[in-house]
């Protein structure tokens, strides 16, 4: 045997070694389990105000002293009364930041808010309706889902007065807070007190007889809203690792 079979005999025993390697190396590869893909989780968005809602409300009310008298010259009256509410509200709200929310609302209501008057003539004043255009300015708290606010604006109502024989709408204005908590994505529900004060008409400047020029009362309610959330981004895709 020659110099020249001895070293193709080599190339070919190391050629075979490293063909063997390469083999046991795939099937140990193969007998390996499959790679798996871990989700990566994503925090949910930020819960934000910013958007409309609409909603209904049910509650109480009482007048102030003496603003729901028909006429005390004609004898005592009650003029501390109460009387149940319900109506609804529509507005919208924008969050300044996480903690500032400012926001603009408008409600309706009907009430059975009304008096009697004790004496001979038996008159009473009652509140059939009532209406609020208020702005509100909150505070958010517990990641957002809580706000507490203040309210204020523009009131309007229509005030009959029987001992008149006249039903007039009075303009005014009311003022008041509340809190609000989102219980869901779009939901929440509220509680919330106002103060009210309607002015004067024509009919009630013959203040001389006795009838008061303003009708005031306090009111409680509470609510649930619908957020339509128009303005929320939209959902973030799940991101899947590899490894």
């Amino acid at each position: 045997m020659t110099l020249d079979d001895l070293r193709r005999m080599k190339n070919a025993i190391s050629a075979f070694a490293l063909c063997t390697a390469l083999a046991t190396s795939s099937a140990h590869a193969a007998d390996l389990p499959p790679r798996k893909e871990a989700p990566v989780y994503i925090p949910p968005p930020v819960f934000s105000w910013t958007g409309f809602y609409a909603g209904l409300n049910v509650g109480g009310g009482w007048s102030e002293n003496n603003s729901f008298s028909a006429g005390n010259w004609w004898g005592t009256a009650n003029n501390e009364v109460g009387g149940v509410i319900g109506g609804g509200q529509i507005g919208f709200n924008y969050q300044l930041s996480p903690l500032f929310v400012v926001g603009v609302e408008t409600d309706f209501h009907g009430t059975s808010i009304s008096t009697r008057n004790n004496g001979w003539l038996n008159a009473g004043v009652s509140l059939p309706w009532f209406g609020t255009i208020r702005g509100r300015v909150g505070l958010a708290a517990l990641d957002s889902h809580l706000l507490l606010y203040g309210t204020g604006g523009f009131a309007y109502g229509e005030v009959k007065n029987d001992w008149a024989g006249v039903n007039s709408t009075r303009t005014g204005w009311t003022a008041g807070g509340g809190v609000e908590w989102a219980f869901l994505p779009n939901w929440s529900t509220k509680v919330e007190y106002l103060y009210t004060d309607l002015n004067n008409d024509d009919w009630n400047n013959w203040n001389n007889w006795g009838a008061n020029r303003h009708t005031k009362f306090h009111t409680v309610r509470a609510g649930v809203n619908y957020h339509f959330n128009l303005f929320s981004p939209a959902p973030v895709a799940p991101v899947v690792a590899r490894y």
